[in-house]
């Protein structure tokens, strides 16, 4: 682990600084929740859907294991609170700052992609049957054996939403965010063979796993939905970490790039500090000599001062 310098960058100190550096990159999350909110709104395409295929779409409508609102909990809230505590640890608002706004960045940029996806493909959930028919009296247009639901609308329309699964691209966005950011902060690739390091790595990649099998034990979705949600989520949780952090296996993978940023420039500020205070305090060596000559008029003093300072002019320092 290396030397912290408690202190040198907290929220009190850099906080308002740092904020303003990443303004736009704020504005931009803020614009990334619209348009996932209006995705959740539009209505998904309906793919067509026969008689012959509700064998494969004829699984028990059945509660989450996982509900909706835990999702949140375990890929933002639970990683910040992780992100927090590091933070007293560390006292460094570049950590702080980049983590919480990457995680985000991971978590909104994910839901906005399966959103598109989901409402663009409109596959069917595997329990579409039931939520098309809730009373089990299947009804089918005589021409092209299509569907013709009478079931609650909202339900059908959650029906066409399968691919790619929300709750595994969540899970992995920010559990996997959190497995990068706890990879560099423990070193875990530091070349030494320390498995319980692996351990704790894998921690969060695990628990997204669990969410996302629970996805085709509830019969929501199809294991290609799971698995496409899961690799997508992980995949811009890679990107976004990477945006702001060096890998885990570099030797500065602590630290965020923006706090390795400020300390150059420290160090360089430090530096021509250093050399302006050397030149002020070199001792002066203008010497002014007087040189007595003797003329027919008496004595008279010469200034040989231009003399001596050619002199210096010419030596090699």
């Amino acid at each position: 682990m290396p030397d912290i310098q408690l202190g040198a960058h907290t929220l009190r100190s850099h906080g308002t600084k740092v904020a303003r550096f990443h303004m736009h990159d704020w504005i931009i999350l803020i614009l990334l929740a619209i348009v996932d909110g209006c995705l959740n709104i539009i209505e998904p395409f309906h793919r067509f859907v026969g008689r012959d295929m509700m064998t494969d779409l004829r699984y028990p409508l059945k509660s989450n294991t996982v509900p909706f609102w835990a999702v949140p909990l375990l890929a933002i809230v639970l990683p910040i609170v992780i992100i927090v505590g590091i933070y007293f640890r560390t006292r460094n608002v570049y950590d702080l700052h980049n983590a919480i706004l990457g995680l985000l960045f991971s978590v909104l940029l994910t839901g906005v992609i399966t959103d598109a996806i989901k409402d663009a493909v409109g596959r069917p959930r595997p329990d579409f049957f039931w939520r098309c028919f809730p009373d089990g009296k299947a009804v089918y247009d005589n021409m092209t054996t299509s569907v013709i639901c009478h079931g609650e609308k909202s339900v059908i329309k959650e029906g066409h939403k399968s691919f790619p699964s929300g709750h595994s691209s969540w899970s992995f966005a920010g559990l996997g965010f959190l497995a990068w950011y706890l990879a560099g902060k423990i070193q875990a690739f530091d070349r030494r063979g320390h498995v319980g390091k692996l351990c704790i790595v894998l921690l969060p990649l695990l628990c997204a796993s669990l969410v996302a099998v629970s996805r085709v034990d509830d019969y929501w979705h199809h294991w290609q939905d799971v698995f496409a949600g899961g690799l997508l989520g992980f995949v811009v949780a890679s990107f976004c970490y990477l945006q702001f952090f060096p890998p885990p296996y570099d030797l500065d993978g602590w630290w965020p790039h923006a706090h390795l940023h400020a300390m150059a420039d420290t160090r360089n500020d430090d530096q021509l500090q250093s050399n302006a205070n050397s030149l002020q305090s070199r001792p002066s060596m203008i010497v002014t000599a007087y040189v007595a000559s003797e003329g027919q008029d008496g004595i008279h003093m010469r200034d040989t001062s231009p003399i001596l300072d050619s002199m210096e002019g010419g030596r090699v320092l």
